[in-house]
């Protein structure tokens, strides 16, 4: 019986930390209309061009800095990222709540997201977007950012 209780105990807490770890990232759809914020500069999904701002798709994992389709980034930003490996929830709030406070001398005339629900919502709209543009798991893309 002992055993029985403690493979529950066992089973309960695994669940429980992967409760945990699925709430802990934003709600995609959620994150969809806060994106309409950024839709002036930027673009995700399959076919996605640059404009004023690169486009993001893949952009969770992704080097900061990195190659967007011939996009050039400011001088202050490819500064400001070089010792960056990647893009990760952590980071893109940092980024999102405050371009130009983050990186001064940045193109990003954007003033930023202050809502924390808004900022964890539309990185886990950005994390739903491979290279390609196609869907994948954002927890995922998240892990996979973190562990960078």
């Amino acid at each position: 019986m002992r055993k029985l209780n403690l493979a529950i105990a066992g089973t309960a807490l695994l669940f429980a930390v992967g409760t945990a770890s699925a709430q802990e990232v934003g709600d995609p759809a959620a994150g969809e209309k806060v994106f309409n914020k950024c839709k002036a500069c930027h673009a995700v999904g399959e076919g996605a061009k640059n404009k004023i701002g690169p486009e993001l798709n893949g952009i969770v994992g992704d080097k900061p800095g990195a190659d967007r389709g011939g996009y050039k980034f400011s001088k202050p930003f490819q500064d400001w990222a070089a010792d960056k490996t990647a893009w990760n929830e952590e980071l893109m709030t940092t980024w999102i709540s405050d371009p130009r406070g983050t990186v001064k001398g940045t193109k990003m005339a954007f003033a930023g997201l202050k809502k924390p629900d808004e900022l964890k919502n539309v990185i886990a709209y950005l994390a739903t977007f491979d290279e390609s543009g196609g869907q994948q798991d954002p927890a995922e893309a998240l892990k996979a950012a973190a562990a960078k």
